[in-house]
């Protein structure tokens, strides 16, 4: 008898192979919960930073121009970065609001028409503060499709 027993043993062995495959089981619930309140967390985190950045204003680490002022502007008024090396070109005129098919957010009005205008865009100053008035610009020159001059302001100067 004791042969039969270990003959059985050995056929179980053989009928039921180890598993070398294993299902993955499915996320439990505390993870899933992790989850949500971490995704919740960096989106409150966003909210947060967002609001603290836009109470910034000239008074604040920003450069002027940027934080949006409502004081009246004056004459002699020199707002954005001072980097002469970056904002070599130069231009005076009439800030007007508009570019040439896509080009420029703004443009310089000057004597001589149309095809003297500087076209403008600024990721330093906010150009609209300062529409209508005769203002001289420092920034550094693009090339362009339309417009026969284009240029990225880095500086800008109140003249009248």
């Amino acid at each position: 008898m004791p042969e039969n027993s270990s003959q059985t043993a050995q056929v179980k062995l053989v009928d039921q192979p180890e598993k070398l495959v294993k299902s993955l089981e499915k996320p439990k619930k505390q993870t899933k919960m992790a989850s949500l309140l971490m995704a919740v967390f960096v989106a409150g985190l966003g909210i947060l930073t967002g609001y603290l950045l836009s109470q910034k204003t000239q008074s604040g680490t920003m450069p002027a121009g940027i934080g949006g002022s409502t004081e009246k502007i004056k004459k002699g008024t020199i707002v954005g970065l001072s980097d002469a090396k970056t904002f070599k070109d130069e231009a005076e005129g009439k800030l007007v609001s508009g570019g040439i098919d896509g080009e420029g957010s703004h443009h310089l009005e000057r004597p001589g028409g149309d095809s003297k205008s500087v076209y403008l865009t600024s990721s330093a100053i906010n150009l609209n503060e300062y529409l209508d008035r005769q203002v001289k610009v420092w920034g550094e020159t693009f090339s362009a499709q339309k417009a026969g001059w284009l240029m990225d302001v880095g500086k800008l100067e109140v003249l009248e």
